[in-house]
């Protein structure tokens, strides 16, 4: 696939397509009066001498019906990464659960049990109802709390930004998610998420989002459009398996993956906290002052996406109450 095909592929894939939808919301809750930020993977609530994160994930009817130990535990591993990609450390979640009957809760609450064990973040409550008719759904809610921020808020010009997944693992087939996560020592998991607010706290790293079913190249989008920004991004340096195609992996959701924004004398010691774990790491592109994203692949460039003719998640940068920048 050349790079325009893979650029309108990406444009019209299902991912970012969903990540669309959140403008309208953002706009119909009048979310751009809000006291914190809104558009980062958790909200970021100043408490003492650091920040309360408070975030919740929802999932895909058919996904949980399709994979529901998986939907489950995923319940827990994305709420930790979206805690990780603020530079934070989980404290606990709550789920939300309505099903059919309860043999039909069964595998879902065996998933979300084990990815509790898996990450050590408790289940502490929730909600939860076994004679929907309408099937199962689940919600999970995460709380943990950071020191020092990684927000998507924070990206500027001449920042280098890098691409950090795990490539250990393999595809749910048919689906697209890439899980480096279930089956893995626990052990491993937590110190690999640790990696996250070590940088933060190093000052290495200042902004970060997680790869979400946007793929690489929308979470990257979503970041540059919290920071006011724009990059060139070269395709052929995401880090990635061996022979996998690029539509396929960029459509991806990776259990361990993010892109950070590190100052370019930064860059390599940032690269190099992740290869201490194991986990590919590599500068992808420069951050510009364009607010455009621009992808590239050593012979071609094209522009993917211009803030200036349309929002993604319309959560970019303004001055909010008391100056502090909101969404």
């Amino acid at each position: 696939m050349n790079l325009p095909d893979l650029a309108r592929h990406l444009a019209t894939a299902r991912g970012l397509g969903h990540k669309r939808d959140i403008d309208a919301v953002v706009a119909g809750l009048g979310l751009g009066a809000a006291p914190v930020a809104v558009g980062d993977d958790c909200a970021a609530i100043p408490d003492g001498d650091g920040y309360l994160l408070f975030a919740i994930e929802g999932f895909m009817a058919d996904f949980v019906a399709a994979l529901p130990w998986f939907a489950g535990y995923c319940g827990v591993m994305v709420n930790v990464s979206d805690i990780a990609a603020m530079g934070g450390r989980p404290i606990a979640v709550v789920d939300a659960l309505w099903s059919r009957a309860a043999a039909s809760a069964g595998p879902i609450l065996n998933g979300l049990a084990a990815g509790s064990a898996a990450y050590g973040v408790p289940i502490v409550g929730g909600h939860s109802n076994t004679r929907n008719p309408g099937g199962e759904q689940l919600s999970v809610a995460v709380l943990g709390r950071a020191r020092t921020l990684l927000t998507s808020f924070d990206a500027e010009p001449g920042d280098v930004l890098l691409a950090a997944i795990d490539l250990r693992g393999g595809f749910r087939d048919p689906h697209p998610f890439w899980d480096a996560s279930s089956g893995s020592p626990p052990a491993r998991l937590r110190a690999d998420i640790e990696i996250l607010p070590q940088l933060a706290e190093s000052g290495l790293a200042h902004a970060a989002k997680d790869i979400s079913m946007a793929g690489t190249v929308g979470t990257a989008l979503m970041l540059l459009e919290c920071s006011g920004i724009g990059a060139t991004l070269d395709v052929t340096k995401v880090p990635r398996p061996e022979g996998m195609a690029l539509d396929r992996w960029f459509t991806a959701f990776p259990s361990y993956g993010f892109i950070l924004a590190a100052k370019p004398d930064k860059a390599d010691a940032t690269i190099a906290a992740f290869a201490a774990r194991g986990i590919a790491c590599a500068a992808i592109g420069t951050a510009d002052a364009s607010r455009r994203l621009t992808l590239a692949d050593g012979r071609q460039s094209v522009t993917f996406w211009d803030f200036a003719d349309q929002p993604l998640i319309g959560c970019g940068p303004s001055t909010g109450p008391g100056g502090r920048t909101h969404a």
